[in-house]
């Protein structure tokens, strides 16, 4: 492990892609300024281009021996760069699939590329964090630019008031984040992650240090809890999914998520990795009630987007429950699951927006009915995505899902598996309810789709890998297991 402390070749080198994406937004932003109406695709191409060469520039970083830079605040190593290309390959698809819908909604704009860069280096920071102020720093730079976007439509009502309670619920959560940061630092005197380990794995503390610790603990997990959506802290979800316009909508709910998972690992896992059996149990239980209140209120929903917004509150609390098992066979499972669920996500979205058009959103289950017959590639590629997520075999969510199982009833945890199993069984009937409408009910009106040929080949390779995946998953496992 190198540590120092200088902004040496070393420093350089494990900072290149955010060094990169940084000009790269400011070199955008400075640009578009000075663009005509007819140009303003060249910002949306740039916008590609940048997060491509930060994704071949992170995945350069893959085998490097681990790194520890910038005054013990920033780590690069496997899981931090495995994580960076993972985002920049999900943020390079949600704008793929976002361009014809921003486009038809007026929302073509320069500073929406701007906000999703930004958005996407706050999530690398968060990923490479390994001081409390950094991994808080890329949370806000994060969060701050998704406020934004949520509000970018400023003409549809909806929007500004999903911005309004994501902005009030998400400062309290980061708050409350803060807090507990504020708690670990104040006991341990330190605010790198590795200290503050060495901290909590003492023999000597005294019982005021692991109460004080404990409380610490308690409000990371709140803020962590927030960040990914999870019961009880899921309020925001429902509401911004549906809110938000909907190329928003499928970047909210795929690549801050891998950013959140990096965050957990990085101030429980590495820095409080002592007290596991302590969170191991909250996220136990955050776990349950997640599956449970997600599959439940889900089979009530007919807006299609607030029912995939409580399909990832069940798909969260499974991510959790691989966590609270408190070995490594179980974070690798939680890795698989949550890039497993952006497979997926992406997927769905990007069907919603391929039928999406100006006066149609086509966020109803029953805009689906009939898809079957006018656009049959199209409804097999949705079958296969609603069928993954349901968890049927062989698609990826079935092994994303078993995957967790296995290591939930080898660590003994066997009632806890039973529930899941109930649940998701539950969970699949909202699924089915889909595939329903695309095959067994007539249309109400015709279905056209008219988007551009460069969307319609992503989506078919994006619903394809969800099988191909499921097939062959071994390596997918095997990379998730080899991050810690």
């Amino acid at each position: 492990m190198i540590n120092t402390f200088q902004f040496d070749t070393t420093s350089l080198t494990a900072i290149v892609p955010e060094i990169f994406l940084l000009s790269a937004i400011v070199i955008v932003l400075l640009l578009d300024l000075f663009l005509t109406k007819p140009f303003k695709q060249v910002t949306y191409y740039l916008t590609q281009i940048s997060l491509f060469i930060t994704g071949v520039l992170a995945f350069n970083l893959i085998g490097q021996p681990e790194t520890i830079i910038l005054g013990n605040s920033f780590v690069l190593d496997d899981m931090a760069s495995v994580f960076k290309v993972f985002m920049m390959v999900a943020a390079m698809v949600t704008m793929v699939y976002s361009r014809h819908y921003l486009l038809q909604h007026a929302l073509f704009r320069g500073e929406y590329f701007v906000l999703v860069m930004l958005s996407v280096l706050g999530m690398m920071v968060m990923v490479s964090g390994y001081s409390l102020l950094t991994l808080y720093l890329g949370l806000e730079i994060l969060s701050l630019s998704l406020y934004t976007l949520i509000a970018i439509a400023r003409n549809r009502s909806e929007a500004v008031e999903a911005a309004l309670k994501y902005f009030v619920l998400g400062a309290i959560a980061s708050g409350l984040l803060l807090y507990g940061m504020s708690m670990i630092y104040g006991i341990s005197g330190s605010l790198n992650i590795g200290e503050v380990m060495a901290f909590s794995s003492g023999a000597t503390l005294a019982s005021r240090d692991i109460l004080v610790l404990n409380f610490g603990l308690v409000f990371l997990v709140i803020g962590i809890a927030f960040k990914l959506g999870a019961v009880p802290f899921h309020m925001w979800v429902p509401d911004v999914y549906q809110g938000a316009p909907t190329s928003v909508t499928m970047f909210i709910a795929t690549v801050p998520k891998i950013a959140a998972v990096a965050m957990l690992v990085r101030l429980l896992v590495d820095g409080l990795g002592t007290m596991q059996t302590y969170w191991s149990d909250l996220f136990m239980m955050l776990a349950i009630l997640s599956i449970a209140l997600g599959s439940i209120v889900a089979l009530l929903q007919t807006n299609i987007k607030r029912l995939l917004a409580y399909s990832t509150i069940s798909h969260i609390g499974f991510v959790l429950l691989g966590f609270s098992t408190g070995v490594i066979g179980g974070y690798g499972a939680a890795v698989f699951y949550i890039l497993a669920y952006v497979l997926m996500s992406l997927a769905a979205f990007g069907i919603i927006i391929l039928l999406n058009k100006k006066g149609f959103e086509a966020d109803l289950i029953s805009d689906y009915k009939g898809l079957s017959k006018h656009s049959p590639w199209f409804a097999l590629m949705m079958l296969i995505v609603m069928l993954s997520m349901a968890g049927m075999p062989p698609f990826i969510g079935f092994y994303a899902k078993l995957f967790v199982l296995q290591q939930v009833v080898s660590n003994g945890m066997i009632v806890v598996a039973i529930i899941a199993v109930v649940f998701a069984v539950i969970s699949a009937y909202y699924y089915l309810q889909i595939i329903k409408s695309m095959y067994f009910e007539a249309p109400d009106k015709e279905i056209s789709i008219s988007a551009p040929i460069d969307i319609k080949l992503i989506l078919s390779i994006n619903a394809v890998l969800i099988l191909v995946v499921g097939l062959f998953p071994d390596f997918w496992i095997k990379l998730a297991l080899s991050l810690f």
